[in-house]
């Protein structure tokens, strides 16, 4: 009822206000007159003082709040989209074969062979073998002995790699034949002696050995092998070394001592002259302590080395004891980019027959085999960077040496009965003397990308020996720069170039003025010689390459030995095959 009522009242309320509005709507005019303009003012205000009085002071304590914080997981449903990398360019990996199979052949008859063949048995066992075989049927101009030579090894491996230790045995076997072509050129010898000389001189190798690599505990690392070395002509020696290595820490410092068994032993049926057998035998026990010391850019290591030696020749035992230093210290001037070394070194080499081979195969099975006492190597040098890509090394030393053994050509002899193929002054003898080097090395290194690099070094000597006019067959200067280079893809190749100073030897030289011929030595000068070789490959796919070599293609027509012309330009081309099992 209430509602109703109310309702009722406001609709009449509005009824009377609209009929209000109609019946005053014309309201008429007024006019104003102002008398006087309007003249603001502007009525004084309190204003505060700058430092108010105030009237009494009082410091409230100030009150301890303590907060408590309760931790609760809040849920999130909130998840973020996933990012997506770049897409990087990847360069495509070469695959990569365990075995592979190359076959080349080029002029003068040349034939080089190899064969490698690898299998992994389990996990950490692997086994593998090696065929090599490189020959010539020779044809060098202005010769009348053969020339040819062959060289064939054969060689298998047996290892394995665990989380502890590596370990591998190795066996071996090689065949080399040779001949002894260089007859003087001061001796006349007519066609009846030139088709008696048979110069052809074979070496027969078999070894075996192994090593061993420790990744924790005491012993570090060894090695050791047995080698027999004959020949032709009933020459033969036994060869047998171990190399243990031991590393430890003293007092935050790593210890190293490394030690050495090296026998040597062998005999030659006859001298030089025919007069009797030669039998020699050696063993070297010795060791090489070192402490490492470190600090900053600093670390030496301070060390020594002890020797003995047997050194037995037809009966006479001549056993020495030997003390060399053992020092090396280098420092960091600028981080890698430049570090300064030096040292003072010494060892007892042991020399063999074996080696002599090695060094010249044109040597006669007549030598006499004895250690080399080296008695110090001091040196100081500087080594590191001159760009990113540019490393150097620079390095002058003095090298002393007692008993050093020099190549020099054999004496030809008209009184020798029963003449064998190297009584000729076509083969050559050791002689052993004393010698001071000093030397100069430097070397460069610029790897200008991935597909470009290339390296030069260089050594200058000067010798000094005690008893003999010369250093024989030893090169004042030796250079040898390597350039390697990827022209893409497909097509590689690179170059060598070695240059070798002059060198000095002794020559047989026959007296014609007289009735009956002499035969004297006189020193001779070889020529410095440069050896320019080339090779280029073209990569079909990834598994068959053709290549094509090139030695000596500045047909430079130099002696490597005296009497001993080497061969002119030779080419070589072929291919190699990888493949897996």
């Amino acid at each position: 009822m209430s509602k109703k009522v109310i309702f009722s009242i406001i609709a009449f309320s509005a009824i009377q206000v609209g009929f209000s509005q109609k019946k005053d709507e014309n309201i008429g005019s007024e006019v104003v007159n102002i008398v006087k303009p309007y003249t603001p003012t502007i009525s004084d205000a309190f204003k505060v003082k700058e430092t108010p009085a105030v009237e009494e002071e009082v410091v409230e304590p100030k009150i301890p709040i303590k907060y408590q914080i309760f931790s609760f997981p809040v849920a999130s449903t909130f998840v973020p989209s996933k990012g997506r990398a770049a897409d990087v360019d990847k360069e495509e990996l070469e695959k990569g074969f365990s075995n592979y199979a190359s076959l080349g052949a080029g002029n003068y008859g040349t034939v080089n062979a190899e064969v490698f063949i690898a299998h992994q048995l389990s996990r950490t066992d692997y086994v593998g073998g090696l065929l090599r075989h490189l020959s010539s049927q020779g044809g060098i101009k202005g010769l009348v002995l053969e020339d040819k030579y062959y060289t064939t090894g054969l060689d298998f491996t047996y290892g394995s790699r665990t989380k502890d230790m590596n370990w591998n045995v190795d066996l071996g076997a090689k065949n080399q034949v040779v001949n002894w072509y260089g007859l003087p050129e001061s001796i006349i010898f007519d066609d009846a002696t030139i088709n008696a000389i048979q110069p052809t001189q074979s070496y027969n190798t078999i070894s075996l050995g192994g090593r061993m690599e420790f990744n924790d505990g005491l012993f570090n690392d060894a090695s050791m092998q047995f080698k027999r070395f004959s020949d032709k002509f009933g020459s033969g020696e036994n060869r047998f070394f171990v190399k243990p290595a031991f590393d430890f820490e003293v007092m935050d410092s790593k210890v190293r001592a490394s030690f050495v068994v090296d026998y040597v032993g062998g005999n030659f049926k006859k001298d030089y002259y025919n007069e009797g057998e030669m039998k020699y035998s050696n063993v070297i026990f010795g060791t090489k302590p070192s402490f490492l010391y470190q600090q900053d850019d600093f670390s030496v290591h301070l060390g020594a080395g002890i020797f003995y030696t047997s050194n037995k020749f037809n009966g006479a035992s001549d056993g020495k004891l030997f003390v060399y230093p053992n020092v090396k210290a280098s420092y960091r001037l600028v981080g890698d980019l430049m570090i300064a070394y030096a040292g003072a070194e010494g060892n007892l080499q042991q020399n063999s027959y074996a080696d002599f081979v090695d060094g010249n195969p044109f040597v006669s099975p007549t030598l006499y085999v004895a250690p080399t006492d080296n008695s110090y190597d001091i040196y100081v040098g500087m080594k590191g960077k001159l760009a990113n890509a540019v490393s150097f090394n620079v390095r002058g030393g003095i090298n002393n040496e007692k008993n050093k053994p020099f190549f020099v050509s054999n004496v030809y002899d008209s009184t020798i009965v029963e003449k064998q193929g190297y009584h000729y002054g076509n083969s050559f003898n050791v002689v052993y003397d004393n010698l001071n080097t000093l030397s100069l090395f430097g070397e460069i290194k610029a790897d200008f990308s991935k597909s470009a690099s290339l390296a030069l070094s260089g050594t200058y000597n000067t010798f000094k020996t005690s008893n003999l006019d010369e250093a024989y067959n030893l090169p004042q200067l030796k250079v040898e720069s390597t350039l390697s280079l990827d022209f893409t893809e497909k097509w590689y190749g690179g170059m060598q170039l070695f240059f070798v100073g002059e060198r000095m030897d002794l020559v047989t030289v026959q007296d014609k003025t007289l009735v009956i011929p002499t035969f004297n030595q006189e020193k001779v000068t070889l020529d410095s010689y440069f050896d320019l070789n080339a090779n280029v490959g073209y990569k079909y796919n990834k598994r068959l390459t053709f290549f094509l070599k090139g030695n000596n293609l500045a047909n430079q027509k130099y002696n490597r030995w005296v009497n001993f012309p080497v061969q002119g330009v030779q080419v070589l081309g072929g291919a190699s095959y990888k493949f897996d099992f």
